[in-house]
C-alpha cells in the first residue's frame, strides 16, 4: 500500500485504494475537526468512535488536528483493512488508536458493556442513520457529541411519504424549504431517541452540502422533547408556520385560510449553538476564507424559523421580478424584521416577516430599481 497514490486533506495524508471518499463532504468533516478541537481545548480529553471510517480520513484528521487522544476506527467491510491500517500507521502512533471490522451497533453495545464511554461518536452512514442512532447513545458520555449523516434527500424532500414514516416516524412533504427539512428530521429522530433513553440534545451544528445533511448534536442527561413540532406550508399563498400536535386538527394557513400541507413530526428549535459556531470560527482564523464566511452565515442563521424563502418563490408568488437578496434582507432589517442568508440556499433568505411582506418589499425594491 506505500506506492498507493496519496491524497490530502486537512493535515492528514492517506491513500483510497478501494475505499470510498468523496471530496465534495470534505466541508463536514472540517466542521467536525473544529467542533472536535474545541470540545478537546474545552474539556482537556477526546476520545473518538469513528464508526464507518472507510479509508481513514476522519479517524486521521480528528487525531491530528483535534488533537483526539484515542480514537477507534472501524470499518464494517473488511476488505478495506489493508489500506486503512497503512494510512493510520503512517500518521498516528499505535498507543493512539484501534481499527475494528465490527457491526455499528455491535461496537456501540460492546462500549456500553464495559462502561466505555466517548466523547465524540461520528456515524457516516449511506441513507439514513437511524438504525444506529439509538445505539450510539449507549456509548457517549453526557455531554459528547453526536454527529449524523442522512444521504437519502429523495426521502427527506417529500418524494416517499411512506419510506419517511417508516425511517423517521415523521411524513416528510414536498415544498421549498426541503433542504432545511432533512436537518430537522434528522436532528428530531436523535431528540426522540434520546428521550426514549431518559436524555436529551442540543444541536451543535447542522449543514446540507448541496447533496448530504449532516447534524453534530449534544447529548445531555434529562429527558426533554421541546422544540418538537410540525412544519405546515400552504401550496396556494407559499406562507409557512410551525405547530405542535394539539393544533394539528385545526390547522389553516393564517394568510388565506387554506388547508396547508404538513410535515413532522421534526426538530424546529436552532440549527446551530450559535456560541458555539462562533467559537469554531474563532479557530478556524487560519482556515480556508470559505469555511469562515460558512461558520458566519451559519451563526447569522442559528435561531431563525424552521423554513427559508427562495428568492425565485418570493417572485413567482408576487408575480413580480426576483428581488436582491442582501437588498431584500437589509430592507426587511430597516422595517424591523429579522433576515439573513442562509447556507441551505444561496439564493434563499430567512427570515420572521410572512411571505406577504417579503413580496411587499420585493415590489418596492423592482419598482424603485434597487
Amino acid at each position: 500500500m506505500d506506492g498507493a497514490a496519496q491524497r490530502q486533506e486537512g493535515q492528514a495524508r492517506f491513500a483510497i485504494a478501494n475505499a470510498f471518499y468523496r471530496s465534495s463532504s470534505q466541508i463536514g468533516r472540517d466542521l467536525a475537526v473544529l467542533a472536535a478541537a474545541l470540545y478537546r481545548q474545552q474539556h482537556g480529553r477526546l476520545r473518538v468512535i469513528d464508526a464507518m471510517t472507510g479509508c481513514g480520513v476522519r479517524s486521521l484528521r480528528y487525531h491530528l488536528e483535534a488533537k483526539a487522544d484515542w480514537v477507534w476506527a472501524n470499518e464494517g467491510n473488511p476488505e478495506l483493512q489493508p489500506v486503512l491500517s497503512d494510512n493510520l500507521r503512517q500518521g498516528m502512533a499505535p498507543e493512539t488508536y484501534r481499527i475494528t471490522h465490527q457491526d455499528a451497533n455491535q461496537l456501540f453495545f460492546s462500549c456500553a458493556q464495559q462502561q466505555d464511554y466517548y466523547d465524540l461518536i461520528d456515524i457516516d452512514s449511506f441513507g439514513s442513520p437511524t438504525p444506529f442512532v439509538s445505539t450510539a447513545l449507549w456509548a457517549i458520555k453526557f455531554g459528547g457529541l453526536l454527529y449524523l449523516t442522512s444521504t437519502d434527500g429523495r426521502t427527506t424532500g417529500g418524494h416517499a411519504v411512506d419510506k419517511s414514516i417508516q425511517i423517521y416516524g415523521a411524513c416528510a412533504r414536498s415544498h421549498p424549504a426541503v433542504h432545511e427539512q432533512g436537518l430537522r428530521l434528522l436532528i428530531g429522530c436523535a431528540a426522540q431517541r434520546a428521550a426514549e433513553r431518559g436524555m436529551h440534545i442540543e444541536p451543535v451544528f447542522s449543514i446540507f452540502n448541496g447533496t448530504i445533511h449532516r447534524a453534530m448534536v449534544r447529548v445531555l442527561p434529562g429527558p426533554q422533547l421541546v422544540h418538537y413540532g410540525f412544519l405546515a406550508y400552504c401550496h396556494g399563498c407559499g406562507q409557512f408556520r410551525s405547530a405542535d400536535w394539539r393544533q394539528l386538527g385545526q390547522l389553516t394557513c393564517e394568510s388565506c385560510g387554506k388547508a396547508p400541507a404538513v410535515s413532522g413530526p421534526m426538530w424546529l428549535g436552532p440549527l446551530h449553538d450559535k456560541d458555539y459556531v462562533r467559537q469554531m470560527a474563532a479557530l478556524a482564523s487560519q482556515w480556508p476564507p470559505q469555511v469562515q464566511r460558512l461558520l458566519t452565515v451559519m451563526a447569522d442563521e442559528a435561531t431563525m424559523p424552521p423554513y427559508y424563502y427562495p428568492l425565485a418563490d418570493v417572485g413567482r408568488q408576487g408575480q413580480t421580478d426576483i428581488p436582491p437578496r442582501d437588498r431584500l434582507i437589509e430592507t426587511l432589517s430597516q422595517r424591523g424584521y429579522r433576515a439573513t442568508r442562509t447556507h441551505l440556499d444561496p439564493q434563499a433568505i430567512k427570515t420572521d416577516a410572512s411571505l406577504a411582506v417579503c413580496i411587499d418589499v420585493a415590489r418596492s425594491l423592482v419598482r424603485s430599481g434597487a
